[in-house]
């Protein structure tokens, strides 16, 4: 099938000096994504798969998976990859494979989306956000979140209303309208019987504090995380997994919006707060169709999101100890 002219890479950061230590290549996608609509109850999970396969192990696997089936020989995506009758006994070839090489952090967008209230709203906002390095008690978000679940419309209007809250690109004039609703889902949140636990996290919401954060983000400013993007936290403990506290990360990875060199210098920085080089040494921005590693890395992304309950006996030796999901265990 013929296709148009590429566009040019857009994003990525490039190494600016020469690795002082030992560096490990790992190649990313993602499953799940859904924009800035969180709430997609199509896709609940968003799924960020990396794996240190070198270009000839993951093609010789690329092409395993296609041997006796229909698949063009251009790019396997994970899509075209579920329509298929030996799905499940692919999948669980892939996972065998993969042992030891590839590891997969999971996001529950509802529970990314309580620790980017507590994040934003209670401590000073920043790249650290819905990661291990975040300065929000994860206890108090895995409370709210819990909680919370179980009160029906009350929770649903409350995250849909921090959702129009924080999206960016709004003209000021209406930021006090937005945060008075947020603030008045707040209220038919905690009156829906909440334990005291979630009840104190959330009464602690300041409006005069609500109204600075919204203020800035209307002013476009970049010290702040963009709020409704899972990709970002996903990618700083993909990075802080495959480090090791040991040694720098090269990211080769799908092109993606999320990803311009000014949020990565600034996740850069936050994850070598500890002193020393940051354990991200940079991202090369590829074509998927081009890199039999990213391939990999989609299909495993997209076997773990649709893995039936998420199981922990099957998965487990793959998934993030720091995923946003309940049920994970906590650093």
């Amino acid at each position: 099938m013929a296709t148009g002219p590429r566009l040019p890479l857009q994003g990525g950061l490039a190494p600016v000096a020469p690795a002082t230590g030992e560096v490990v290549e790992v190649a990313c996608d993602e499953s799940g994504f859904s924009g800035t609509n969180l709430l997609d109850p199509a896709t609940p999970v968003f799924t960020h798969a990396s794996t240190d396969l070198d270009v000839t192990e993951a093609a010789a696997l690329v092409a395993e998976l296609r041997s006796g089936s229909r698949w063009s020989l251009g790019e396997l995506k994970s899509a075209q990859f579920f329509r298929s009758p030996h799905a499940g006994e692919a999948s669980a070839w892939l996972l065998a494979v993969l042992a030891g090489r590839a590891h997969v952090h999971i996001v529950d967008k509802e529970y990314f989306l309580v620790t980017r209230v507590l994040d934003l709203f209670l401590v000073d906002p920043s790249y650290a956000a819905g990661t291990r390095l975040s300065r929000a008690e994860p206890a108090a978000a895995l409370a709210v979140y819990r909680d919370g679940r179980l009160r029906g419309t009350a929770w649903t209007g409350f995250l849909a209303a921090f959702v129009d809250l924080v999206r960016t690109k709004r003209h000021r004039d209406g930021d006090r309208d937005r945060v008075a609703r947020f603030l008045a889902a707040r209220d038919a949140l905690l009156r829906a019987g909440l334990t005291a636990g979630a009840t104190g996290v959330l009464a602690r919401l300041d409006p005069q504090r609500v109204r600075a954060v919204v203020a800035r983000l209307s002013r476009d400013d970049r010290s702040i995380p963009p709020p409704l993007e899972p990709l970002l936290p996903a990618l700083a403990e993909t990075v802080l997994h495959w480090s090791a506290g040991e040694r720098q990360v090269l990211v080769v990875h799908d092109e993606q919006s999320a990803l311009t060199p000014g949020r990565l210098l600034r996740l850069q920085a936050v994850l070598a707060a500890g002193g020393g080089p940051s354990p991200l040494a940079g991202l090369v921005t590829v074509d998927s169709r081009d890199d039999p590693r990213v391939q990999v890395a989609d299909l495993l992304a997209g076997v773990v999101r649709r893995w039936p309950d998420l199981d922990d006996a099957a998965l487990g030796p793959y998934l993030s100890a720091t995923s946003l999901r309940d049920g994970a265990p906590r650093p």
